[in-house]
């Protein structure tokens, strides 16, 4: 047989497992929810941005013309002024394993974690704890901030030195951790590589040394269980516009776990954080509870598309979900295997399924932006990675089995030139 021959067999045998695969997917009508899932376009960048559902236009266009349109002002003590709550407490119901009263939508995601991290070291209140612990492959954003509070307060930082192609573990953030560490800031999945962390595990080992932790779950919240109750997680943050399918800049989310809200000090005192914010009144009297966490006016626009997907998570179920997840991913890496690691290419995320998130990211000397954007050019739409990587990221609820398929083919045809 000739060559051509054996690539022509090899690919008729992954086609039909693609098609054996969407044939039994229990998730597969989900898709049909989702705008443009029925165009040719393979889209492998839902970790980025997910895909709007339909009937987010028809909620948009029924808050304009009945909320807005209709109530006016009113709105606000009708109805609008719970949405950041209601949400929040839907979005720890269905996704975060968080009991009512502890999540809220609020702010960017970088607004969120700078509360969250400030929150964090005033309820630590310990001279001796002076020491921020995160990551060297964390997502920039969580980099940042915390070289910006550690220069502002004048504490030290303590790097955990990760490898690109993995993920922070529980014994290296024992070996980081101790009497001076006052609060620790990590992702639950690592941006780049796709690494899931132990989130129980490792809260634990925070909580040994005597300090507390804040996650970053933007990369999962949506895509993996999560169950911050059961693990005692101190805070959390991540975005709705990913696996939420929340919008482009849709708010961000807090989590604080019951047990520090009594005594919250977050940095960021606007009004609608007051109690009775409506009073005007003089002087700061934070809200109690959660409500605390908020500063200015609610995005109440960004909050609407995501309802829909708190609605079809809670009727799949994120353990259904996660377990399609793990498919869709196995699947990209057994396609990687035949196609793509033959020409070069390395796999910079972990091989087992459960060992990461909803994404993959292959590395190859030939991969620039430019690879990326000649694929969006041809309506195949991966993410591109620093210094040479491209991100497969794979949505559940929206992403086919054959769609994953005809993108890696797609990255496959590039390299061959």
């Amino acid at each position: 047989m000739s060559i051509d021959h054996q690539h022509t067999g090899a690919d008729q045998a992954l086609r039909q497992r693609a098609d054996g695969l969407d044939a039994q997917d229990p998730l597969a009508h989900y898709r049909d929810h989702f705008i443009g899932t029925d165009t040719p376009l393979s889209y492998l960048d839902g970790n980025s941005l997910g895909r709007p559902l339909k009937r987010t236009a028809d909620d948009i266009a029924a808050f304009i013309r009945d909320e807005w349109g209709g109530r006016l002002i009113r709105g606000w003590d009708e109805k609008w002024l719970g949405l950041p709550q209601a949400i929040g407490d839907q979005l720890g119901r269905a996704v975060l394993g968080a009991a009512p009263g502890q999540t809220i939508i609020a702010d960017s995601t970088t607004v969120v974690l700078y509360k969250l991290i400030r929150a964090a070291l005033a309820a630590v209140a310990d001279p001796d704890r002076n020491e921020l612990v995160l990551d060297t492959e964390n997502f920039p954003t969580d980099r940042y901030l915390v070289e910006g509070i550690a220069l502002e307060e004048g504490l030290t930082l303590r790097w955990i030195e990760t490898d690109p192609a993995a993920g922070v573990t529980v014994e290296q953030v024992r070996a980081a951790t101790g009497p001076r560490t006052a609060v620790v800031l990590l992702s639950q999945i690592a941006y780049r590589s796709g690494h899931l962390a132990d989130l129980a595990g490792i809260t634990k080992a925070v909580h040994d040394a005597g300090a507390l932790v804040v996650w970053d779950l933007c990369h999962s919240a949506g895509s993996v269980e999560i169950n911050l109750d059961g693990a005692d997680v101190d805070f959390a943050a991540g975005c709705t516009y990913k696996y939420l399918n929340g919008g482009p800049g849709s708010p961000a989310f807090a989590y604080v776990n019951q047990r520090h809200l009594a005594s919250l000090n977050q940095p960021i005192w606007g009004w609608m954080g007051r109690k009775d914010a409506f009073d005007m009144a003089a002087g700061y009297e934070p809200a109690p509870g959660i409500r605390g966490f908020l500063s200015g006016t609610p995005a109440i626009f960004g909050m609407l598309a995501m309802q829909g997907t708190l609605d079809l998570i809670e009727e799949a179920s994120m353990a259904a979900i996660r377990t399609k997840s793990e498919m869709l991913t196995a699947f990209a890496v057994e396609v990687f295997d035949a196609w793509l690691a033959p020409l070069g290419a390395r796999l910079a995320s972990p091989r087992k399924p459960g060992e990461r998130g909803s994404h993959i990211t292959v590395d190859h000397p030939d991969f620039t932006k430019a690879t990326v954007e000649d694929l969006w050019d041809g309506d195949v739409i991966p993410d591109f990675r620093a210094p040479h990587g491209i991100r497969v990221g794979l949505s559940p609820l929206s992403t086919s089995f054959g769609e994953v398929l005809q993108g890696m083919a797609a990255i496959r045809d590039r390299l061959q030139g």
